[in-house]
Order: structure tokens, then C-alpha cells, then sequence
């Protein structure tokens, strides 16, 4: 007696479908954090602006006779601000011999050296 084999042909195998419910999740609580820190920041906006105007607006008021009265290298001027200052970076332009202060994203400031008027800050645009 011959035993025929024949190809067994293989089970379906059931396999779950993927779990989306994490992804679809982490969606969420992202699309949340970011909904949560645009109204924050629009919340302070005003103080932040606020606080980064009159930061940006020492910040050149200080570097401009630093640097265009006494002379020195503008990376020394920043030693003469004041404790927390550490968001206020200086550029300068030396043809129009003024000092620009910028707090990154909020605020910028100008001041200008003008012979026999010293420093003086642009006009605030709200």
C-alpha cells in the first residue's frame, strides 16, 4: 500500500491587526503640547515683548558709548550688563556707527552714535 503524498497546502495563519491606538495616541498628546504652548505664548506675549523691548533697548543703549565713545571691542561690552542679560546678543554696524541689541524672536533695538548728541536709541514701534 502507497502512501500518496500530497503538498499540504499551509493554514492561514490569523495574525492581529496592527495596534494604532498608541500612535494615534502619541498624535494626540503632541497636537495637545503644541495647542498648550501657543496659548501660553500668546497668553505672555505682551510681557515677553515687553520685557525684550527694554532688555534689547539697555542692551544697545549700554554697547554703543562702550563702544563708540570708550572705544572698546564690542565683545567687552557685554560685561557691562546686568545680571540676566544673557539673551541679548550685539551686532554693530560700523559705517552708520550704531549698536543693534536683539533678544532672539521678541525684540530688537538700535542705538546710534550722533556726534555731539552721544547714543541715541531709534523711536519704540509698537
Amino acid at each position: 500500500m502507497a502512501i500518496s503524498q500530497q503538498p499540504v497546502s499551509p493554514q492561514p495563519v490569523h495574525q492581529p491587526a496592527p495596534n494604532r491606538r498608541p500612535r494615534r495616541r502619541k498624535r494626540k498628546i503632541a497636537l495637545a503640547v503644541v495647542v498648550a504652548l501657543a496659548g501660553i505664548v500668546a497668553w505672555y506675549w505682551r510681557p515677553m515683548h515687553e520685557f525684550g523691548l527694554t532688555a534689547a533697548s539697555f542692551g544697545a543703549r549700554v554697547a554703543c558709548p562702550c563702544r563708540y565713545i570708550s572705544g572698546r571691542p564690542l565683545e567687552t561690552c557685554k560685561d557691562d550688563f546686568e545680571e540676566g542679560m544673557d539673551l541679548v546678543f550685539l551686532s554693530e554696524d560700523e559705517e552708520a556707527r550704531s549698536v543693534t541689541a536683539t533678544v532672539p524672536l521678541i525684540a530688537s533695538q538700535t542705538a546710534t552714535f550722533r556726534e555731539g548728541q552721544g547714543c541715541v536709541l531709534e523711536g519704540w514701534r509698537d
